[in-house]
This record gives structure tokens, C-alpha cells and sequence, in this order.
């Protein structure tokens, strides 16, 4: 991973491990392992987001369930072949990972969460209003990573964010900066029942529009062709 990667992909997370490690993958005889991590937020609730780590950056961290950590790296997404259909998994991917002292934690736990995304807009915005009359709108953005492979990251807006970003179009170039949180929710099952599922997404905090530089026309001229 290089330093253009983490300029448009970028994450540090501080919090407790939650779980323990589980067998993902090898790459080359590198294996990679999950865990999920236990983040607060400045309420009263937590996040517990998911995390995929090589084995060689661990060798020398207790993770104990409990142990606060912190965590710096990329929020990556990864296609899985699931029951015939292709489901889209988003994941912390660890570039560096330490152990803070006490002084570094309580100043760190100000700010446990943060993300910054550089990237275009690859859907069609969603508007909607919220029970609490709390305007949202949903977007997917593309973020570019080596190898010509892009990651595809849910995103939320709030209020007048929302309704600005309402109005973009699909090839859009916009700048995110935010926290990722997770959300539960409800799946109707073919047998009319339901389930309870956890999505993961970008809750943004700022972002900037840059006008000058959008993949509209070569979207446009693609179509056209």
C-alpha cells in the first residue's frame, strides 16, 4: 500500500477488541485473520465493526478480548459468493496497528473514529426523511486501490449535506471525511420471516464537491457509444 492509496482511502480507529481472531485467507503464505472492534460513540451507544489483519503485523500485540487497540489503515469492500448470489462485505483492512499508553488513549478516545474517502459517486443518490422528520440521503462511492480495482463504500449524509448531495450525479468527484458506523436492521427471508442484519456505512461529518473534475462526460460518451 502506498502513500497515494492512504491519501484517498484512509482510516485510524481506537477501540477495544471484541471478538477473537478467526481464519480469513493466505495470500502467498501470508494469512489474514478477522476480529471486530469495539468503537464508542460520543453517545451512550457503540459501533462494532469488522477487521481483516495480517498475521505479520500482530506478532507482537496481546489481543485479548478487552485490550484496546488502535488501528490505522483503509476501509475496503470484497465480493463473496453467497447461496448464488454475490454479497458485498466491507471490512477494515490494518495497515499499521499499536497500543496506546494511558495519556495517548484518553486523548485519542476525543476523536475514536475517523475516515476520509476521495472518490466518485457510482449510483444514484437516495433521498428520504426518517420517522423523526431527519433528512437523509444514501450514496455509493468508488474509491480507487491498486491493481485496477476499486472499493465500493456505502455512505449517509444528514441535513443540509443531504440535500446538497441529493443533487449530484452519478461520476461525481467528492471528497468524505466521517466516521464508519454500523446499523441493524431487518430482512424479510423467503420463508416471510425476518432476520436481524448489521450494515456498515460512512456517516459524513464534511465533505467537498469538486466541480472540476467529474467522470460524467466519459460516463455520457460510454453510453453513447
Amino acid at each position: 500500500m502506498n502513500d497515494k492509496q492512504m491519501q484517498s482511502n484512509y482510516i485510524k480507529i481506537v477501540g477495544k477488541i471484541y471478538s477473537n481472531l478467526e481464519f480469513s485467507h493466505e495470500v502467498f503464505g501470508e494469512k489474514f485473520y478477522e476480529f471486530f472492534i469495539e468503537v464508542p460513540r460520543l453517545s451512550e451507544t457503540k459501533d462494532i465493526l469488522p477487521v481483516i489483519i495480517s498475521e505479520r503485523i500482530i506478532h507482537d500485540i496481546n489481543m485479548d478480548i478487552g485490550n484496546y487497540i488502535v488501528l490505522e489503515g483503509q476501509f475496503r469492500s470484497y465480493n463473496r459468493y453467497e447461496n448464488s448470489t454475490n454479497k458485498l462485505l466491507l471490512r477494515i483492512f490494518v495497515r499499521d496497528i499499536y497500543v496506546p499508553d494511558e495519556n495517548e488513549l484518553e486523548e485519542m478516545k476525543r476523536h475514536p473514529n475517523e475516515v476520509f474517502l476521495n472518490g466518485y459517486l457510482c449510483k444514484e443518490t437516495k433521498f428520504r426523511t426518517t420517522p423523526f422528520g431527519r433528512e437523509i440521503t444514501d450514496m455509493l462511492i468508488a474509491v480507487n486501490r491498486s491493481y485496477n480495482k476499486s472499493d465500493y463504500i456505502p455512505c449517509i449524509a444528514w441535513g443540509r449535506n443531504a440535500r446538497y448531495c441529493e443533487k449530484l450525479e452519478v461520476g461525481d468527484h467528492i471528497k468524505i471525511w466521517g466516521r464508519i458506523q454500523s446499523r441493524k436492521y431487518q430482512k424479510k427471508t423467503e420463508n416471510d420471516t425476518y432476520e436481524t442484519k448489521t450494515a456498515y456505512e460512512v456517516s459524513v461529518t464534511k465533505m467537498e464537491h469538486i466541480k472540476s473534475d467529474n467522470n460524467r462526460k466519459k460516463n455520457e460518451a460510454e453510453s453513447e457509444s
